[in-house]
């Protein structure tokens, strides 16, 4: 089984989120999951392949060409595969995963949170999606979402596609335990049929 971890790429964070991927990444990969994430050495993503390598995990990072001239990726991974675009990049770390996690992050981490959600509504996928929403991280997002489907912009379905867990053990027993949910906004009927 692949796990998928999307986090942020910042140094600039508090430690606990640090601290909480990288310990995710080496329970990872004490299961004999793989580890596939954005092949960043910073942030989030650092930290959590940095656990992985910890437990000797099998580390697949994904990344465009262009990073390469930033001096921001982790060469050392099991497999690095480089693609020509952001855009592809989501698409191989999508098809080689077999569960998603997000981890706190900024714009790329609601980006990629956003699309798997999108696939999965649209049976694209049935693969879990679990947002480890450490300290209440999540609690904005979660709280605006709320708001939409409130105002019939989302169906309340939405929120069976995901999971909302505060700790490493409930995504770690959320992936193993996963029963698929299957919805499709556009054959669930409206409210005035």
């Amino acid at each position: 089984m692949n796990i998928c971890v999307f986090g942020s790429s910042s140094e600039q964070i508090e430690k606990k989120y640090l601290d909480s991927a990288q310990s995710l990444g080496a329970a990872i990969a004490a299961r004999g999951w793989g580890l596939i994430f954005g092949a960043g050495k910073y942030g989030v993503m650092g930290a959590v392949a940095r656990g992985a390598a910890e437990k000797n995990g099998v580390i697949v990072g994904v990344s465009p060409e262009f990073f390469k001239e930033l001096n921001v990726l982790r060469y050392d991974c099991t497999e690095l595969v480089f693609t020509d675009t952001m855009r592809e990049r989501k698409g191989v770390m999508e098809d080689r995963a077999d569960a998603f996690v997000i981890c706190p992050g900024g714009i790329g981490t609601f980006e990629e949170f956003f699309e798997v959600i999108t696939l999965k509504q649209l049976e694209q996928h049935s693969k879990p999606i679990i947002i480890y929403n450490v300290g209440g991280y999540y609690d904005p997002m979660l709280e605006m979402m709320n708001i939409s489907i409130g105002q019939d912009f989302m169906s309340h379905d939405v929120t069976k596609l995901y999971e909302v867990v505060d700790t490493e053990r409930e995504v770690l027993d959320h992936i193993e335990n996963y029963v698929p949910f299957s919805y499709n906004k556009y054959k669930v009927s409206s409210k005035n049929s």
